[in-house]
């Protein structure tokens, strides 16, 4: 068995290889080999930690939240149906770790909604080979999430705490692909662009000039912009030196605070 796993592992790093241009022995390769074998075997976590009855909550709601809503997208399943979300809250909120709702969490922010963290990293269309900088790090769900998704994911979270936790927690999952920073996420992380993903999970009344400057070419954006009240979750593109924008869903975030938010 053991060797039969590693033909067909050589045979994934070989075609993996041929479709992304590089070499099987350069060091850009060997960092996405080990991201897709991160992903295919990733550390388990205690049973006491994540149950059967934890397993079955959360497959119920990638079938029932997230499939019979028209998310398809089979690296965005496989990647919700592996996280346990109910290591991201309280032992209180256990059993309403999958139910179809957002939840409250420490300093005052919430923990989004299966739906809603499906469609935003539907959304932003995350490969292996990309660097991801995510705005408003929280309990480190959704940064978990882009971690199983992408080669190196950066986010930033204006809360100590809160960014001291999501660090605990994805490292006990075995998620060590990520850069973590304390400060104003709508100034994005100039140091580290430019990005060829950035999600912002708070909402802004527009989208922060410095976070465009940061995207690639061929980048995509994902931000919910609005008034305090209500917002609409927008796709941006940027290519050839343009910026297209699409309507995605009305959705309603905690405020991004910062320089060039709220």
């Amino acid at each position: 068995m053991i060797l039969m796993i590693r033909a067909v592992y050589s045979g994934l790093c070989a075609s993996a290889a041929a479709l992304l241009g590089v070499g099987l022995a350069t060091p850009h390769f060997n960092r996405l080999a080990r991201r897709a074998a991160s992903f295919l075997f990733p550390r388990e976590v205690a049973p006491s930690q994540d149950t059967l009855a934890d397993r079955r909550r959360r497959h119920d709601m990638v079938r029932e939240q997230l499939i019979a809503r028209g998310v398809t997208n089979p690296h965005v399943l496989r990647a919700m149906a592996r996280v346990p979300r109910h290591l991201f809250l309280s032992d209180a909120q256990r059993l309403e770790a999958y139910s179809d709702n957002a939840l409250s969490t420490g300093e005052r922010q919430t923990i989004s909604q299966p739906l809603i963290v499906a469609v935003m990293t539907d959304s932003l269309d995350v490969h292996i080979n990309h660097r991801v900088l995510e705005i408003g790090t929280g309990t480190g769900y959704q940064t978990a999430i882009l971690a199983m998704l992408a080669d190196h994911v950066y986010t930033i979270e204006r809360f100590a705490s809160l960014s001291n936790e999501a660090h605990a927690r994805l490292a006990a999952l075995g998620l060590h692909n990520v850069d973590y920073r304390v400060g104003d996420g709508s100034q994005g992380w100039p140091e580290h662009a430019c990005f060829d993903r950035i999600m912002v999970t708070a909402a802004a009344p527009g989208v922060p000039e410095p976070l465009l400057k940061q995207l690639a070419e061929r980048g995509v954006l994902v931000i919910p912009t609005g008034d305090r009240a209500s917002q609409m979750l927008k796709r941006i593109s940027y290519e050839g030196g343009r910026v297209y924008e699409k309507d995605v869903l009305a959705c309603r975030f905690v405020p991004l605070i910062g320089s060039h938010g709220w």
